[in-house]
């Protein structure tokens, strides 16, 4: 696979705007956000097709049939992906990390989350590449095709209808399980079906003992250019820690202290 398509993205930096600081107990204020009058997207409204009604194309050629672990590239950079599927506890620390030190992210929402959070959805909307992370996340293995594919329609209506707009054409599995044929039909609905390289394991809590040092040593032990890791947004429910917020400044210094960079998964739509 050619690493030209992808090679120096940097299509994940935040804009100008100001960074928000009001995420009071993991839920975005609207007015805080600016998006006073513009944060009433709730589930059971109904939502606007992607792309006008339009279905998706395909996806081809080396990205089809497979999940993506690593952007084909061979420049230093790493790509830090952030799954929304659970709470908000880590959600102010992430932002403004990711602000701060101006670095790229793409983040996966489940429809449900994007549905609860409507706002925060959209504010990590305006500044990073969104994905598809099914509606409700369950196992899709243990699903029928017709299941699954309600799972990603309904995501994707459940994202439109937050954010504004369609989210990009990446999709990752839930639990990251998946069957050759549940990568196919993602694929046929216009999808790239995106893994990790790198689980920081963030997600298993301080009573699984994850840590700052863990993830750090986790990544850096399976860094190489292009690398996919895997963060979540939210807190551990057992004893409610969010490592992977806590740990993200760290980890941060430790990839650039490699001379490493950042981008996004965008390129593989590019790519593709």
């Amino acid at each position: 696979m050619a690493a030209t398509p992808v090679d120096g993205i940097h299509d994940g930096r935040p804009g100008r705007r100001q960074l928000l600081r009001g995420l009071a107990g993991g839920v975005v204020a609207a007015t805080a956000l600016g998006l006073a009058g513009r944060s009433s997207a709730r589930a059971d409204v109904p939502p606007v097709r992607p792309h006008g009604g339009m279905p998706r194309p395909a996806v081809t050629g080396a990205f089809a049939g497979h999940e993506i672990r690593s952007l084909p590239i061979t420049e230093q950079k790493a790509a830090l992906t952030i799954d929304c599927g659970a709470g908000t506890q880590g959600a102010e620390a992430i932002l403004r990390t990711l602000w701060a030190r101006r670095v790229p992210a793409t983040f996966f929402m489940t429809g449900r989350f994007a549905a609860d959070n409507p706002a925060l959805a959209r504010h990590i909307a305006d500044r990073y590449p969104v994905g598809n992370h099914s509606m409700t996340h369950p196992a899709f293995p243990h699903l029928t095709p017709e299941q699954r594919a309600e799972e990603v329609r309904a995501a994707a209506d459940a994202i439109e209808t937050a954010i504004g707009r369609p989210s990009e054409g990446l999709f990752r599995f839930p639990f990251g399980r998946a069957t050759r044929e549940c990568v196919r039909e993602v694929n046929a609905a216009g999808y790239v079906a995106a893994h990790w390289k790198v689980d920081t394991q963030g997600w298993k809590g301080t009573v699984g003992g994850a840590s700052t040092a863990t993830v750090v040593d986790r990544t850096l032990h399976d860094l190489r250019p292009g690398a996919i890791v895997l963060m979540h947004l939210g807190a551990t429910p057992e004893d409610h820690s969010a490592v992977d917020a806590t740990a993200l400044p760290d980890l941060i210094d430790a990839i650039r202290a490699r001379d490493y960079g950042f981008t996004t998964l965008r390129g593989l739509l590019t790519a593709r």
